[in-house]
């Protein structure tokens, strides 16, 4: 520990991390160290709505402040607003893992006196420490690296943690009583949607895949929010018969977080719901297309694993994909075979269930 450490007493510290869900739950690393290696920090943390949720009822987190970039704070008002907040508060230090102007402006104009963030930043200028983003290195440990300007402590890193209620669990319980399911150890989540288009992993693919696991008596449940309810509908429909329900856009966050952590494997494409099982510890099937593991959000458990189209040359086409492939081919995803998704998926249910019978 660094004698940055005496300076820093009673700090108030604020984290600014308006981007996606599953941006912030690969946030909370940094924060549960940050708590941990200064138990005397009050720690504030900066989300848009959507993404709020999952730090409900973290410890390490004093205050969540709220600011609806795409609503009700949209324009130079809203911004004024959080501004005005951020002021009042008195910060004394910005871990800054958003790498928007915006951002960085909020930090400066609200007078904290330390701003620290990534040299890949637009608004990198306005920072006070900045700290070299490694491209190849997990977006946890990016993020991390945030504190090395004050302090020396070894930096270890950690999975994320959530907080479901005592309600939460309750509700999560009614529902597998309502669906019959007394027994999870063949339960399995699949989360088919994205926020990004060609980051789904086909419809057919999902179909058959599904069909597959329900000829093998598995429970399929299906997860994801208000934007995934037509896409889970058509997939249960397309199943007909077996063992597959929908909770799209019926959960809350913490509520899928708990569903997922009583399935015994969750099969998504690259987006949130890995992030939030890493945080429950599930184990992850992931379905790469446009984006690779390499850019750092790939799942990270012990038993986890990524399938994905090797060898094309358009490939990786963008960080986040797009709403339509750019060559208009999709092979990316149309080569993947729900075969191949099946078989990986009974690898790891197998080792999970190999490592359970051991602990016992």
């Amino acid at each position: 520990m660094t004698s940055t450490n005496t300076v820093l007493k009673e700090s108030k510290i604020l984290i600014i991390q308006s981007a996606f869900i599953g941006d912030v739950v690969l946030t909370l690393p940094l924060v549960q160290q940050l708590s941990k290696t200064f138990p005397h920090f009050s720690i504030d943390v900066i989300v848009i709505p959507r993404s709020a949720e999952v730090l409900r009822n973290h410890p390490a987190i004093n205050n969540i402040i709220i600011y609806d970039k795409y609503g009700i704070d949209k324009g130079i008002k809203g911004f004024l607003r959080l501004l005005k907040f951020i002021k009042s508060e008195h910060y004394e230090i910005a871990f800054i893992p958003h790498r928007s102007f915006r951002s960085a402006l909020l930090a400066y104009l609200g007078k904290i006196k330390r701003r620290i963030g990534f040299n890949k930043s637009v608004g990198k200028i306005l920072y006070t420490d900045i700290v070299k983003y490694e491209k190849g290195n997990h977006e946890i440990g990016r993020n991390l690296s945030l504190l090395k300007p004050i302090s020396k402590v070894k930096i270890i890193k950690e999975p994320p943690l959530l907080y479901p209620t005592s309600a939460d669990i309750v509700f999560i319980n009614k529902i597998l009583f309502e669906e019959e399911i007394l027994d999870t150890s063949k339960l399995i989540g699949v989360a088919p949607g994205s926020v990004w288009n060609t980051k789904r992993w086909t419809k057919e693919g999902y179909f058959q895949l599904i069909k597959k696991l329900v000829s093998m008596n598995f429970i399929v449940c299906l997860i994801g929010g208000k934007d995934d309810v037509v896409l889970c509908e058509e997939i249960v429909s397309a199943i007909g018969t077996g063992r597959v329900f929908s909770t799209a856009g019926k959960l809350s966050l913490l509520q899928s977080a708990e569903l997922i952590k009583r399935c015994k494997i969750l099969v998504s494409n690259d987006s949130a719901p890995i992030h939030i099982a890493a945080a429950v510890g599930t184990p992850v099937v992931a379905i790469f297309g446009p984006t690779v593991p390499a850019f750092g959000f790939a799942p990270i458990g012990k038993l986890d694993s990524v399938i994905e189209t090797l060898n094309l040359k358009c490939r990786p086409c963008a960080i986040h994909g797009g709403k339509k492939c750019p060559i208009g081919t999709f092979e990316c995803m149309l080569k993947i075979k729900h075969e191949l998704v099946y078989d990986k998926i009974m690898e790891v249910y197998h080792k999970s269930m190999e490592m359970r019978y051991q602990e016992l």
